[in-house]
């Protein structure tokens, strides 16, 4: 079966918009969507943030929110944040405490199956992107659990084979680096499509090169 990789990050505002319309993908064409979890931009090159123009932040912002409510998607304030960041200075921190634990928990779950992660990455994001306090109670094993894991099991797995994982993930950021920095990043064939605003061009390209569509 031919197949579309998307690098995809539990960070990015972008990949939480577009996880709907990716899980959705197979169902509508014959073709295998498989998802690879990544760090985000701001683990991997953290100087981004403090190099950008001050434009860029706010654009960001207002950008994110006003596609979450085109699609029809909760949107909330981070609570707290995947990566901890100074927003004043856009200083990253070196102490990280959840994107890894995050990256690593969604490649397990894409371990499973394809569909398995997309229903992780889909339920963990919506948590975290719609404003859920998912560091706190059972929030997070709650949506775990909705994506059929059992958190606790995970995350035993998760630290207990941690050099692992990380090099499952460094091995899709090599593979995603000749084509484009950010996420979400759909590549078929070769030929790399940018953003949650390429899904159409995505599709249009499926068909042109004879991927059959499904009734």
């Amino acid at each position: 079966m031919r197949t579309v990789d998307v690098f995809w990050s539990f960070r990015s505002p972008y990949s939480y918009l577009a996880t709907k319309r990716l899980r959705a993908l197979p169902s509508k064409w014959d073709v295998r969507v498989r998802p690879r979890p990544v760090y985000p931009i701001a683990i991997r090159t953290p100087h981004f943030f403090q190099e950008v123009r001050p434009q860029w932040v706010p654009y960001l912002l207002r950008d994110f929110v006003r596609n979450a409510q085109y699609l029809g998607l909760p949107i909330g304030p981070l609570n707290p944040d995947p990566v901890v960041m100074n927003m004043m200075t856009r200083e990253i921190s070196p102490d990280q405490p959840y994107i890894g634990r995050l990256t690593r928990l969604g490649i397990l779950a894409c371990e499973k199956s394809d569909e398995d992660g997309w229903a992780f990455m889909d339920e963990v994001s919506t948590l975290i992107w719609s404003g859920g306090a998912w560091t706190e109670g059972t929030a997070l094993a709650e949506a775990a659990a909705r994506a059929g894991f059992d958190l606790e099991v995970l995350d035993a797995r998760q630290e207990a084979e941690k050099d692992r994982l990380e090099a499952v993930i460094a091995e899709s950021q090599a593979e995603q680096d000749p084509h484009h920095w950010g996420v979400p990043l759909m590549v078929f064939e070769g030929e790399a499509f940018f953003g949650q605003d390429r899904i159409d061009l995505l599709e249009w390209r499926l068909g042109e090169a004879g991927v059959a569509r499904k009734d």
